[in-house]
C-alpha cells in the first residue's frame, strides 16, 4: 500500500472544491493508501479554512474529524531545513519524512521544485493519482 502525506493545500482544496485533491482522499477513505497526517497540518488547515475561507467553527471541528478519521496521525521525530524559500513547507516534510511516507502530494510550488526529500517523492496531485492508477492494476 502506498505511503502518503498529503499537504495543506490537498486538504484545503478537497474540502473547498473536490476535484483531484478529493480523489486522493477518498482514496483514503477507501482503504486503498495509507494517508498520515500531523498537529502542524491539522492547524494549518484549521486555521486556513477559518481565516480565508470563512468557515465556521463547527464546520472546521467537522473537518478536522475527518482528517482525523481518514489519516494516521504522526508526531515528527525530526526537525527538517529543506525549504529555504518558505520555512513553513518543512513540517509537511517532517510529517511525511516521520511517516515513512512514499509520496508527499502537494500544489506548492517551494515543495514541488525539491522534487525529493530523502525517499519521499514530492509530486502534485494529478501526478499521484496517475501512479496510484497504475499501482492498483
Amino acid at each position: 500500500m502506498l505511503r502518503v502525506t498529503a499537504d495543506t493545500n490537498i486538504w484545503i482544496s478537497a474540502f473547498n472544491y473536490g476535484g483531484n485533491p478529493r480523489k486522493l482522499i477518498d482514496l483514503a477513505d477507501a482503504g486503498k493508501i495509507d494517508l498520515a497526517t500531523s498537529d502542524a497540518i491539522i492547524e494549518e488547515t484549521r486555521r486556513i479554512l477559518g481565516k480565508r475561507f470563512g468557515w465556521p467553527p463547527e464546520d472546521i471541528a467537522d473537518a478536522e474529524a475527518e482528517m482525523r478519521r481518514l489519516a494516521r496521525h504522526v508526531i515528527p521525530h525530526v526537525t527538517l531545513d529543506a525549504v529555504k524559500d518558505d520555512p513553513s513547507d518543512n513540517r509537511i516534510v517532517e510529517c511525511a519524512v516521520s511517516a515513512g511516507s512514499d509520496y508527499l502530494v502537494t500544489g506548492d510550488k517551494d515543495l514541488l521544485r525539491l522534487g525529493q526529500y530523502d525517499s519521499v517523492r514530492i509530486v502534485n496531485v494529478a501526478d499521484f493519482l496517475g501512479i496510484a492508477t497504475q499501482r492498483q492494476r
